[in-house]
């Protein structure tokens, strides 16, 4: 699915404030728990099937 660009550019957005939210007075240890863990989340997801991976050429 293509998204138009500047919708693209709001959707980006609003993902980094909310990632800053969720790290926001955290400590650089407890910041790298939370990526682990969201990682791994993702990979099962698209181990699975869940979740394409956009780096395909159309």
């Amino acid at each position: 699915m293509k998204i138009p660009e500047l919708e693209g550019v709001a959707l980006k957005r609003q993902g980094a404030k909310y990632v800053s939210q969720l790290l926001a007075n955290k400590t650089p240890q407890e910041q790298l728990e939370f990526w682990r863990k969201r990682t791994e989340a993702l990979l099962l997801l698209w181990s699975q099937g869940q979740v394409k991976s956009d780096n395909t050429k159309s």
